[in-house]
């Protein structure tokens, strides 16, 4: 691309918008569903564990290739490689994976859309997810708004648009997570739903367990298909690179352990299924606010955290998959977004359609498209992405070390220390190849 780069505009807008990428559907939906199967506070302690471990140092690795590129991912290895190399391979990857994220992503987002309204117009009582999910009008109007409202938002210059919207979104996003929490605190399960949630059973931690923990800390960071790369070449070298990770961690994991304290005291005071997988948030919070004084206001409230909380990641990767097609083309910002909008939606169609018109069962009974593209991000393109980047930035046949942490250690703030280094050179690949290969071992194919 010929066109000088385009920057954010504040360390604020950087944070906001790395942190909205990381903030979604993972931390309020997925998260809490995930910790109700996996038994509670066991799945969370070996979660927060894999944050801090294999997390913390992938997402450092990858805002440096970023940021020492300045460009995308299907670009960025081109510029860090050595002359015939084929790292680059990976970047185009990328692009499938983040393409391949919103071809579920995108048709979520417009449930939390719809229920929202649902409960915003008063017509709550009749909502299930099962009659949702096997409405095709009802998914492909709403993935619509979803796919076509976060294009336009992108279609105007980087400061103008994501940052500015991403900014105030979050804000509002925090607070209203901070006075929902609040509210839980005072129903009468509250003590039971968080005994389950934040006491950790260690009799239920087995090998899956730290597999599904492991795939939900990447999916939750958006980390290994490039989805931090490109906010890392947006932004200056005046902040280290580890500071500003801790800084997006701790805000991602204050969200996610916030959803689960709103959504298992619920769980707890109406006597509902905290095991009842991806229906968990519908289902059991739209029963609950049925049921309670100010149900209609509280229903609300909450399901406009969610869809600000979807629109957080879903601009983020929108932007990344934008950012790679231009650099690809060379497109404006209005004609790369006109043609990546109606991709995406066409391709979404196989989720939105999936348990009506668009029967198909990859795996288990019981499966559809939604469980096939997830398949694709969380248990292949996330892992063995974080394992490609871990590689390439500490080893001479890729990057190398020392060109990592010169990147990675300039600017103000927390710096990667030489103690760490046996830390992102081997635990990091070593541990998430094992794991990646267990949790194939195990997947539940049939």
């Amino acid at each position: 691309m010929s066109q000088e780069r385009e920057r954010l505009g504040s360390r604020l807008g950087f944070i906001m918008l790395s942190a909205g990428c990381a903030i979604g559907c993972g931390n309020v939906w997925k998260f809490p569903w995930m910790t109700g199967q996996y038994g509670g506070g066991g799945f969370v302690l070996v979660y927060a564990a894999c944050l801090i471990l294999l997390g913390l140092p992938a997402m450092v690795m990858e805002f440096a290739m970023g940021r020492a590129a300045q460009a995308s991912p299907v670009r960025m290895y081109h510029k860090l490689e050595k002359s015939g190399q084929k790292w680059h391979i990976h970047g185009y990857l990328a692009l499938i994976g983040n393409i391949s994220l919103m071809a579920f992503y995108t048709v979520v987002t417009g449930w939390m859309i719809y229920y929202f309204i649902m409960f915003l117009i008063g017509k709550s009582q009749d909502l299930t997810f099962l009659s949702m999910i096997t409405n095709p009008g009802i998914n492909v109007f709403f993935l619509l708004i979803a796919v076509a409202l976060g294009f336009f938002i992108l279609s105007f210059n980087l400061q103008g648009g994501l940052e500015r919207v991403s900014k105030y979104m979050m804000s509002a996003l925090f607070v209203l997570m901070v006075v929902l929490a609040i509210h839980s605190a005072t129903l009468s399960g509250a003590a039971k739903g968080l005994h389950f949630y934040l006491v950790p059973d260690f009799s239920k931690i087995d090998g899956s367990v730290v597999v599904g923990a492991m795939n939900q800390a990447f999916f939750t960071l958006s980390i290994g298909i490039g989805s931090m790369a490109i906010f890392g070449s947006y932004i200056g070298k005046e902040r280290s690179l580890m500071g500003e990770s801790v800084n997006i961690i701790l805000l991602d994991t204050f969200v996610a352990i916030m959803s689960g304290a709103i959504i298992f005291p619920a769980c707890f005071t109406y006597g509902l299924e905290v095991g009842a997988g991806p229906s968990l948030l519908f289902d059991t919070m739209a029963t609950v606010f049925n049921n309670m004084a100010g149900g209609r206001i509280w229903g609300t409230l909450f399901f406009l955290f969610m869809v600000f909380a979807a629109f957080s990641t879903e601009l983020a990767v929108f932007e990344n998959i934008l950012a790679m097609v231009r650099e690809l083309t060379g497109w404006s910002r209005p004609k790369g977004s006109l043609f990546c909008g109606i991709g995406i939606f066409l391709l979404a169609l196989t989720t939105a359609l999936g348990f009506s018109v668009l029967h198909f069962q990859p795996f288990a009974e019981g499966t559809a498209w939604l469980d096939f593209w997830d398949f694709i991000v969380s248990t292949n393109m996330l892992p063995l992405g974080a394992f490609i980047i871990s590689v390439f930035c500490c080893y001479k046949f890729g990057w190398g070390w020392d060109n990592f942490i010169k990147e990675a250690n300039t600017g103000k703030g927390l710096k990667v220390q030489g103690w760490m280094k046996p830390i992102f050179k081997y635990f990091v690949p070593i541990c998430v190849l094992a794991l990646y290969i267990y949790g194939l071992a195990t997947f539940k194919w049939k």
